[in-house]
């Protein structure tokens, strides 16, 4: 049993190292986008956590959040979404710059990508980054998805507010907000 376990985590291994040389080596961008979207669902997998964190797929999701192709920007959050429920994971994604690198994503036009990008922060939230992920603007921000159209969004940025921070915090956010009728830089995303 056990050599057939490890025959098949080396398996897993060469899999996901094919998949992240098959994205470096090709410039077809479709090509790319459908390595990113099965990396991402590999990132869902707890098995594979060791072996994404190995091949460095965190800074490559991370990457991707820049890149002009919306559609690497939402694979690249989805997959920095499900990697960050792993703390080795996490701790990656915190050191390479992720907190402002996903709240960027907050202001993305796919409400799939800004979904991801709340899971994210939250699945993120730490003692020692909570006080980034709870900036004023962010909150503001999440304050403003609350009254979305989307019951995801209205939902999800509720629990982020609940969960995430403190009644004072969401209180001086509302305060601060009071007057402001624009979306202060954020917009509501079209899907």
């Amino acid at each position: 049993m056990w050599k057939k376990d490890s025959s098949e985590g080396s398996d897993r291994f060469e899999y996901l190292q094919t998949l992240v040389t098959e994205f470096q080596d090709t410039d077809n961008e479709e090509a790319k986008e459908q390595v990113l979207a099965n990396l991402a669902n590999f990132a869902y997998d707890p098995n594979n956590m060791e072996n994404l964190r190995e091949l460095q797929v965190p800074d490559l999701f991370l990457d991707m959040l820049t890149e002009e192709n919306a559609n690497f920007v939402e694979f690249g959050m989805g997959g920095l979404c499900n990697l960050s429920m792993d703390p080795e994971c996490r701790d990656v994604i915190l050191q390479g710059n992720g907190i402002s690198l996903v709240t960027n994503c907050l202001s993305n036009q796919r409400e799939e990508t800004v979904l991801s990008a709340i899971t994210t922060l939250m699945n993120l939230t730490t003692p020692s980054s909570r006080a980034e992920i709870t900036d004023p603007a962010i909150l503001q921000c999440m304050l403003r998805f609350s009254l979305s159209e989307s019951p995801r969004l209205r939902s999800l940025a509720a629990v982020f507010l609940q969960d995430c921070c403190s009644q004072e915090q969401v209180a001086r956010a509302e305060q601060q907000m009071q007057g402001q009728q624009s979306a202060v830089g954020i917009p509501l995303p079209k899907d």
